[in-house]
């Protein structure tokens, strides 16, 4: 009498589907795609303006000549035609950035969600682990709320970026009014200088935030625009 063939295990059951959570408030998602329209058009029309002078004083800069002096960046980056017209697109689209972001940190205060977001000494140790993992160095992703530790930390960065945008802005545009100011970052090429370097910053860290958000949690995306969120980490609220 022959044994009967061993039967296969019964197939897994498929994991549980996560269920929708509310992940962004409607001031937060209007202020960030409002700052990502205002930043984009002070950008190009910053690039505008630097056509009309693409160097930095007789030094080139505070500490070392810049690699962009004498560059003519590609008419298509650029916004307002012409020095004028890109100083009126410039200080147009300034205040709505401005309100955007006092807009944004009034919502972190009073909800006190600024606590999820500021980087403190604590979230060290989380922050360097999330590198390894980016970096492939560990497989696991470590466990995280609604932001991880190296969000935080790009988080408070970016936004000590904007403020030192800001001061530098008004550095340039009044001088004379505000000159301790431009005094205190070495003097009006100083300022325009450091100012210059802040727009590719903010460059680089969008090209980083945006290839994360693809390569890591694409769901993300589509919370910021609806502000629900269903993916990899349902612990967000």
């Amino acid at each position: 009498m022959s044994a009967s063939p061993p039967t296969a295990p019964p197939p897994a059951p498929p994991p549980p589907p996560t269920s929708l959570v509310r992940r962004h408030h409607w001031i937060v998602r209007l202020t960030h795609w409002g700052t990502v329209l205002a930043l984009s058009g002070m950008i190009a029309s910053g690039l505008q303006i630097y056509e009309a002078y693409a160097r930095f004083g007789n030094r080139g800069g505070p500490y070392f000549p810049s690699p962009f002096n004498g560059t003519e960046f590609p008419a298509w980056g650029r916004l307002g035609g012409w020095l004028a017209g890109a100083l009126n697109w410039h200080f147009a689209l300034m205040w709505p950035l401005v309100l955007f972001g006092l807009l944004y940190l009034s919502y972190l205060v009073g909800s006190g969600e600024w606590r999820g977001l500021l980087f403190r000494p604590r979230d060290l140790r989380g922050a360097i682990e999330m590198q390894k993992y980016y970096l492939g160095l560990r497989q696991e992703h470590p466990p995280q709320g609604k932001h991880n530790p190296l969000q935080k930390l790009a988080y408070t960065f970016i936004v000590c970026l904007g403020v030192l945008a800001v001061l530098t802005g008004v550095a340039i545009y009044k001088p004379l009014q505000f000159s301790w100011l431009t005094a205190l970052f070495g003097g009006f090429q100083a300022a325009r200088y450091w100012h210059f370097w802040v727009v590719w910053i903010f460059i680089a860290f969008t090209v980083v935030h945006v290839l994360l958000v693809f390569l890591v949690d694409p769901h993300s995306l589509r919370a910021m625009i609806t502000g629900w969120y269903r993916g990899r980490f349902p612990s967000h609220d």
